[in-house]
C-alpha cells in the first residue's frame, strides 16, 4: 500500500506528498472551474496517469525483450462533461513509438498498453480510445 497525503492550501490549491519518495506536487482548479489554472488539475493528473502508465507497462515488456522505447511519446486529450456533475468523459490517447509498423513485438507491446492498471481502472463510460503510431524505420531494435 502506498500512502499519499494531501493538504488543502486554500484558493482551490492542494499540495500532495508521495509517502515513499517524499516527492510533492501541487494541484490547482482549472480556470473554467473557479481556479487559477497554475498547475495540473486533479483530473489532469488522471490523464497524465493514463499516458505514463501505458508507457511504463510497455517499457517493462520492452526491457524484458531488449527493445529500445526511448523517445516514445503519449499524448492524452482530456474532455470534461459540460453538464453537472463535472466528470471526465473522454481520455483519448495517441502513443507514438520509435519502432516500425512491422515490428515483431508490436502486438505484445500494444496489449501491454491496453492492460495498464490505470486504463483497466477507468469507468467504462469514459471514452478511452487509444491510437498507436509506429514511426520508426525498419531496423528492429
Amino acid at each position: 500500500m502506498v500512502k499519499i497525503d494531501t493538504v488543502y492550501e486554500g484558493h482551490l490549491r492542494c499540495k500532495t506528498l508521495h509517502g515513499p519518495s517524499g516527492s510533492t506536487l501541487i494541484t490547482d482548479a482549472p480556470k473554467d472551474n473557479h481556479g487559477k489554472g497554475e498547475s495540473f488539475s486533479p483530473t489532469d493528473l488522471v490523464a497524465s496517469a493514463l499516458g505514463s502508465c501505458m508507457m511504463t507497462i510497455m517499457g517493462i515488456v520492452a526491457d524484458k525483450k531488449g527493445i529500445d522505447l526511448i523517445g516514445a511519446k503519449a499524448e492524452t486529450k482530456k474532455e470534461m462533461s459540460k453538464e453537472l456533475p463535472r466528470r471526465i468523459i473522454a481520455l483519448r490517447t495517441r502513443l507514438t513509438l520509435p519502432l516500425p509498423p512491422d515490428h515483431p513485438d508490436r502486438k505484445i507491446l500494444e496489449e501491454a498498453a491496453l492492460h495498464c492498471p490505470v486504463h483497466k481502472s477507468l469507468d467504462p463510460s469514459i471514452d478511452a480510445a487509444i491510437e498507436f503510431i509506429w514511426s520508426g524505420d525498419n531496423r528492429h531494435s
